[in-house]
Formats: C-alpha cells, structure tokens, sequence
C-alpha cells in the first residue's frame, strides 16, 4: 500500500545489478508488484539496512534484459509507490560532456533536458488531466545527502549538473554531441527520463546519481577507449554505488514529516479536471500514484 505524506521513509533505489548486491542487507526477499500499467522491470527486492526500509528495482531487469525504450517507467514507479517507497534514488550510467567531469565522478544530477520521444511521459491524460511543476525536477534535500555520503567517502562527486535524456539505443553523433555541450549539458544518458517526470507525478522524492563511465564521442580520446576500459570503470562505480547507499541510507532515516521541498504534496493543486467528470478507470488505476488527492 502506498505510503502518505509524513510516514517514516522508504527508499527506492533504481540501478543496475551491482548496486542492489549489497552486504547487510538483512530480511532480503524478491517479489513481484502488480502494477495496473503493466508489468515492472522485474522484481522488486525489499530489506532493511542499518534500519532503514530499502527497495530496489534493477531498471533494465536482472542480467539487462530491456533496452531503454522499452522500459516501462510507469510500472516501474507505480511498483515503487506500491512497495511504501517514499523517496527514489536513480543510479545510472552516463558518458561526460565536460573535460572535468571524467570517468569515475558521480555527478548529483539537479537538471534534465529531455529528448526521448518514444516514451509515455505521464501517469494522467485523457479523463484525468494534471500538470505539476517541473521546474525544480529533483529533491533539492535527497540531492545533498547524497553529495556530503559522497564526500565522506572520498567518492569524486561533483553537486549539480545537467543531465541530457536521448532516447537510444544508439549514442550520440559527434554532431549532436556538440550540440549538446553548446547547450551547456554535463552528461548524458539514456534513461532518467520520464522517470523522473513520474516520481515527481507520484509525488515521490527523486534524486538522480549519474556515474560517469567515458567520455561522449566528442572527446578526441574517445575512440580510444576499449570496452575493457568502460567495463572496468562500471565495476568500480558499481562497488562506490553500494558504498554509496550504505552511507546514505541512515543519513535518510530521521524524516517524519512531509518532505520540506514539498515532492510529497505536489498533486495538491495539478490536477485540472472536476471531479464530475473524471474518467473513473483511470481515477481506478492511479489508486496508489495519486489515491491521496483522489479518494
């Protein structure tokens, strides 16, 4: 059952494989969430940590299985809502647009430009329209507990950044990657869009850690790089995710009121469509996305 606003936190962490194979992790149990939007990734793995409440998702699916536009992100944060999750960690791979920025930085994303054009982008729509802000897309308060674990750990962390979304599979041409350093972005990936667009609909805290593993084909030593190097630095990010959490999970424990930034209380003034006339499907399948302001 979805948690309310207030309630002590959840914390969902959306990453790869090496980041949800973390030591301690006590009363451990895979399950599957039904979701009314589909079928989730894969299964949802629940347990506690250093006493904090953590699910994790593998967004790609064990053994990455699903490429990124067929992700389907509205199962997936559905799924998290479900589970009580009330605020979200995205850990993901990402190649740098800044000479600065090399391989092995986690950037804590605060911004997104989102070119994927694939992808559903809402959990409302025809019958039940709501708009929220979007303006702010991370949760200015989950972003610096991750910054200072980060510190603590010596992990090279850079606070703030732009984060490009581009729909894939294939990278970027050396044009377009340009194009986008001209825009001022500072990495770019695959798959944080919409699913930060819909955390912030569930009215969920989401903070994006992007690790960067190369840097994007601008970069005049890029066709340098072998695959034996990108897959060396993805270990030894995965190894700093799970440290990572670990740091960052008891820092996350003492909340017991709405988050301040306001993530768990956005749908209060974004849906537009009088009650009389909602779809009640779709009133029926947002039952834990937006249950709060619904019922």
């Amino acid at each position: 059952m979805a948690a309310e606003p207030g309630t002590p936190p959840v914390i969902g962490i959306v990453g790869g494989s090496g980041v949800y194979e973390i030591e301690g992790l006590k009363d451990a149990r895979w399950q599957r969430v039904a979701s009314p939007f589909g079928d989730a990734s894969d299964e949802l793995l629940s347990g506690t940590l250093n006493g904090q409440r953590l699910v994790f998702l593998p967004r790609h699916g064990r053994g990455h299985r699903i490429p990124p536009s067929d992700i389907n992100f509205r199962a997936n944060i559905d799924a998290l809502k479900r589970t009580g999750c009330t605020e979200i960690i995205s850990v993901s791979a990402c190649g740098s647009l800044k000479e600065a920025l090399s391989p092995g930085t986690f950037v804590i994303v605060d911004q997104f430009i989102d070119r994927t054009f694939a992808r559903t982008k809402s959990f409302f729509g025809p019958g039940l329209v709501a708009h929220v802000g979007f303006g702010h897309p991370v949760c200015g308060r989950l972003g610096v507990a991750l910054h200072d674990a980060a510190r603590r750990l010596a992990i090279p962390v850079v606070q703030g950044g732009t984060y490009i979304a581009v729909e894939g599979p294939q990278f970027s041409t050396l044009a377009e990657s340009n194009l986008y350093r001209s825009w001022g972005c500072d990495v770019i990936g695959m798959t944080n869009m919409p699913e930060a667009k819909l955390a912030r609909e569930a009215e969920l805290c989401y903070a994006g850690v992007a690790m960067v593993t190369d840097y994007d084909c601008w970069h005049p030593e890029h066709d340098h790089v072998t695959v034996q190097q990108i897959i060396g630095c993805l270990t030894k990010n995965a190894e700093s995710a799970r440290a990572l959490v670990n740091e960052v999970a008891p820092a996350l424990q003492g909340r017991r009121a709405p988050c301040d930034r306001g993530c768990h209380t956005v749908l209060d003034s974004a849906i537009i469509t009088a009650p009389h006339a909602r779809d009640p499907a779709l009133v029926r399948k947002l039952d834990a996305v937006a249950g709060r302001v619904l019922r």
